[in-house]
């Protein structure tokens, strides 16, 4: 009775494990490579030389006056991938007003004639800890300290930021947005 019983449990056990652990993942991975080569490869920014440069989908640490700077990483060390997480730190944490003010204070002292408000993206972290994007409005608060320190006219760099603004989601969700990375690297490429 047992036998009669435990025999088609072991068989459906290895059959669905073979579906869905063996057979499932390979036809997914496939397609996934086919369709979506890039996006299956982690969206990868290749350099004309080759060079991995990073991905799009996760921020990277700037802090050289000549670039444009993302938002804050929750994660140690920063941009970690393997540790994604927010940082879960309520608006009263003085953790977080303690982040907030040294973020003022760095980008301050990074450019101290800048009266502008200081964008809430830029001195707070995203819910990933990892997001590689600005609002318009932080591009535009660095303008002027990334144009001084590269010696460009605000004009070719507000360029650079339009050629590198992502738009709305289906043209009417969320906010226009600039990849950081992208933009940095369009800045470097940039010839006087």
């Amino acid at each position: 009775m047992l036998l009669t019983q435990l025999r088609p449990a072991i068989v459906s056990f290895i059959l669905l494990t073979a579906l869905t652990g063996i057979l499932y993942p390979l036809v997914v991975t496939g397609i996934a490579q086919t369709v979506f080569k890039p996006q299956a490869e982690g969206s990868l920014i290749v350099l004309p030389n080759g060079k991995i440069a990073g991905s799009s989908l996760i921020g990277q640490n700037f802090d050289d006056p000549k670039y444009f700077w993302g938002r804050i990483s929750a994660t140690s060390p920063a941009y970690n991938a393997s540790s994604s997480s927010g940082s879960n730190l309520g608006p009263l944490n003085p953790a977080l007003i303690d982040e907030v003010k040294g973020r003022i204070s760095a980008l301050k002292t990074a450019d101290p004639n800048n009266n502008d408000p200081i964008p809430v993206d830029l001195v707070t972290s995203s819910g990933s800890g990892l997001d590689p994007h600005i609002s318009q409005a932080a591009a535009n608060y660095q303008l002027e300290r990334v144009a001084r320190a590269r010696g460009l006219s605000t004009e070719a760099v507000q360029q650079i930021i339009n050629q590198n603004t992502q738009g709305r989601f289906l043209g009417f969700l969320g906010e226009p947005v600039i990849n950081v990375l992208q933009v940095n690297l369009a800045l470097d490429e940039h010839k006087k």
